[in-house]
């Protein structure tokens, strides 16, 4: 550990900068179990996730170097969706202990479902369109394996039916019969998204390994060793777990306070501070012209979140008989459709560009005004 702390004194002094944001940790803390202040508490544990998710990051880039990109990416993505776990899952936990028809249950029902929306909007539209930005700043034309875009793309849009569905049968089934008919439809959904998403790594990683193999571009020398790389990773995620435990206690009185819609809460402030780890390596990377690594990290992100955690969370409320559903609300599935799709299309030439970054983040900037503005 002594050689963690050593390599995190020699750090880039920016770097140093943004993780004295560490001391809001504390602070949220103290509001959280001492002064009672809701509001600080939400907003410090926020603060706090940053330059802990950027330790993340950082940790996980020293261990790509010792690995392929796509591992490297898978990694990233499953840490930097940690802290979103955990708000999910402690907020369905929550729901349960509220019990059945509370309006506790239903408002921690709908932070679930919107922070997993926001998660993907914001991994696919923010990371992805700064990452195209700052590397199309660097570099003219940067490009990233086609196969990504195709095996990442098509899980999303499967995923996206998922959502669809269940939002039409409810439509065309009223009643209790269509209510009890999307958890019925959900829970099967949900196994066979977690099927799928087994296969898919099988294939990249065992059956189709060479579809994923990326020419390498960079000689760098990592500056930790695996073994503290690994506890530095290990270290970051507790601390955001606790940080994410004190933000998902506070963030119902908080928004009260602050006159907040619950929407804009879960679908862009949440997923914002909780995917800064996918914030700062992806457009790092980027500008490396590490591209195939920062597209894993913000594409294989948005399907982790939409073929793995989402229905993980959804079989965990099936177990603890909380009705959650991917039935997530007509907003919230449009959009989700809509980003899907125009990465998609961005995305299936292998290309990337400043301009298609600009046009990522302008569909995110007028998705994000929308969630603010609904009541």
């Amino acid at each position: 550990m002594s050689e963690t702390v050593g390599w995190l004194g020699a750090m880039d002094p920016r770097e140093n900068k943004l993780n004295t944001l560490i001391v809001a940790g504390p602070l949220a803390l103290y509001f959280d179990l001492f002064a009672h202040d809701a509001t600080m508490a939400f907003f410090c544990s926020l603060v706090a996730i940053m330059p802990l998710a950027f330790l993340m990051g950082r940790a996980t880039e020293e261990i790509a170097l010792r690995t392929s990109e796509s591992l490297g990416g898978l990694l990233n993505a499953t840490f930097g969706n940690a802290a979103e776990m955990i708000i999910a899952l402690l907020a369905i936990i929550a729901a349960y202990q509220a019990g059945a028809g509370s309006a506790t249950e239903s408002t921690m029902i709908h932070l679930v479902q919107a922070s997993l929306i926001g998660s993907i909007l914001g991994n696919l539209l923010l990371v992805m369109g700064l990452a195209f930005v700052w590397g199309g700043i660097h570099h003219t034309e940067q490009k990233f394996s086609e196969t990504q875009v195709s095996s990442n793309g098509s899980l999303l849009l499967l995923s996206m039916i998922v959502l669809v569905v269940p939002s039409v049968f409810h439509m065309t089934v009223p009643g209790d019969e269509g209510v009890s008919g999307v958890e019925n439809l959900s829970h099967i959904a949900a196994l066979v998204l977690l099927t799928l998403y087994g296969l898919f790594l099988l294939f990249q990683f065992r059956t189709h390994v060479h579809l994923f193999a990326t020419d390498a571009k960079h000689h760098e020398e990592p500056s930790m060793s695996q073994r503290d790389a690994a506890i530095l990773l290990v270290v970051a995620t507790i601390l955001v777990s606790i940080m994410a435990e004190v933000l998902v206690a506070s963030v119902e009185e908080a928004a009260a306070e602050l006159g907040m819609p619950h929407l804009f809460i879960g679908v862009i402030l949440l997923p914002f501070f909780g995917n800064a780890a996918e914030h700062f390596t992806a457009v790092t990377v980027a500008g490396k012209d590490k591209m195939d690594l920062s597209f894993a990290i913000s594409m294989g992100s948005s399907t982790q979140i939409a073929v793995f955690v989402a229905p993980l969370m959804v079989v965990i409320s099936w177990l603890l008989g909380v009705p959650l559903t991917f039935e997530f609300g007509m907003l919230e599935t449009v959009s989700a459709f809509l980003a899907v799709l125009i990465v998609n299309v961005i995305a299936s030439d292998g290309k990337s560009n400043w301009l298609e970054g600009a046009m990522l983040l302008g569909a995110y900037a007028v998705l994000a005004a929308a969630f603010l503005f609904h009541p």
